[in-house]
């Protein structure tokens, strides 16, 4: 046999893998588009839950033949009940293609179309006539973006979640282990370790609650646009079924009743969600960083926490412990800022009915999902759970502190209360020790108003 085949489209003949299911467009894409990332495996899903769903609704429409829908309907789920390494075969193309994302919506034409043939060769199912029915890849494309996305985003919503619970477990039992405060580097007056943590975890409820307000707008679909907008070859009725199976398919809320020429032209919900991923990203960026440097040392730095062992930290130095779980998440986060700006550019793009940026901003948009929630998970199971405090070397720095004498304030002045501490300061000692060296009060009075517990407000919480 010989290792490949002709085929013919509008332009001429193609040699194309005698094994492969694409056909002449495939080939020439693949031939004419050879760098960078494949196009993601959730993108080639949704766009073949998206064909058999037409193909169901156009032949609930009488659009199509009922044979025909049926053949295609057994097609798709021979792929989709594949596994990812051998349904990556048959979809080769990468994501840097033409902007329409075209080449891939022909790439799943032809597969399907082929492999009807191997089911059913006395059938005859065409990719463009048939597979294709109904649609143009201008509106199926950003249908499957948005379809992808939002589920996605419901991943990531999960991960926020179950780090927000790990969390929360680390405030209440830290609820009152005394630490002191830090502002601008410097030390301030204390608080508790838990109320700390009360705020990283408001931190991503409010990031929480972002995702899921902003991710509605990610349930308009496009579909049933066609070409431009208009609707031209698409039946009545038909985006509304399709709409309803993806959200049988996808536990998720769609609709079809949108504006199909913004749908084509923007994609503003998705440029306004990542947003909401890039805040998410950089609070998980300062909540990582806080962790990771009241962890170090353990004897040369802050050394308030006790981070988890979780592999040798250095090929070296024999003991060392790493907070690799936080490298590894404000890692994730400095990929989704950039990736922000490559969506952020790409939904600006494009002229008059169709935006031409949409493969590299789902691209980008699904990377920073899959980087974040993957992320949060490890860095909620290998570093916030097994996460302890050092409460000897948080209460000898409560202790050693001078920003104890805003406690004195109310009672002998802001100016005195400052002369003591530079005092402190000056002569290396304990501020309690320059407070009663000052005569400005006794001490009982000094034990009575600097109690450190008492200066975090804890009852008020």
């Amino acid at each position: 046999m010989a290792d490949y085949r002709i085929e013919s489209d509008t332009i001429g003949e193609v040699k194309i893998p005698s094994t492969a299911l694409w056909g002449a467009q495939t080939e020439r894409s693949r031939n004419n588009f050879p760098t960078g990332e494949k196009m993601p495996l959730e993108i080639i899903k949704a766009l073949l839950q998206i064909k058999k769903a037409a193909a169901t609704a156009n032949k609930e429409l009488k659009n199509i033949d009922g044979a025909k829908a049926d053949l295609i309907v057994e097609a798709i789920d021979t792929l989709l009940a594949l596994d990812d390494e051998d349904l990556r075969k048959d979809f080769p193309l990468v994501v840097y293609q033409t902007g329409s994302g075209t080449q891939t919506n022909m790439n799943v034409n032809e597969v399907v179309a082929h492999q009807a043939a191997k089911l059913n060769a006395e059938i005859e199912i065409l990719p463009n006539d048939d597979v294709n029915k109904g649609q143009s890849s201008n509106d199926i494309f950003p249908t499957a973006m948005n379809i992808t996305a939002a589920k996605a985003v419901s991943s990531l919503e999960e991960s926020t979640q179950h780090l927000i619970d790990e969390l929360k477990v680390k405030q209440e039992k830290y609820w009152k282990t005394v630490k002191i405060g830090r502002t601008h580097l410097q030390d301030a007056t204390p608080l508790t370790f838990g109320q700390e943590v009360s705020g990283w975890v408001s931190a991503l409820e409010h990031d929480l609650d972002y995702l899921q307000t902003l991710g509605k707008t990610l349930s308009e679909l496009a579909m049933g646009g066609t070409a431009v907008g208009t609707g031209l070859n698409a039946a009545p009725g038909f985006a509304g079924i399709i709409a309803d199976k993806m959200g049988e398919v996808y536990g998720l809320h769609f609709t079809a009743d949108t504006n199909k020429f913004y749908g084509l032209a923007h994609h503003s919900g998705l440029n306004v969600v990542h947003g909401a991923i890039k805040t998410l990203a950089a609070d998980l960026m300062k909540i990582a960083n806080d962790v990771r440097f009241l962890a170090s040392g353990p004897r040369a730095g802050y050394g308030e926490l006790n981070i988890p062992a979780n592999e040798p930290g250095s090929s070296i130095m024999p003991g060392k412990v790493n907070p690799t779980q936080a490298e590894a998440i404000t890692m994730a986060a400095v990929r989704v800022m950039g990736n922000d700006v490559v969506v952020d550019l790409a939904s600006s793009q494009g002229n008059f009915e169709m935006n031409v940026y949409k493969p590299v901003l789902i691209s980008a948009f699904l990377e920073s999902a899959e980087l974040l929630a993957g992320t949060m998970r490890g860095f909620a199971d290998k570093m916030i759970h097994g996460l302890t405090v050092n409460s000897e070397r948080m209460e000898e720095l409560v202790d050693r502190s001078l920003m104890t004498v805003t406690a004195l304030s109310p009672h002998i002045g802001y100016h005195e209360s400052a002369t003591i501490a530079q005092e402190a300061l000056k002569e290396g000692t304990l501020l309690k020790e320059a407070a009663l060296k000052s005569g400005l009060l006794t001490e009982e009075e000094y034990d009575k108003w600097v109690v450190p517990i008492n200066m975090t407000n804890i009852d008020q919480k």
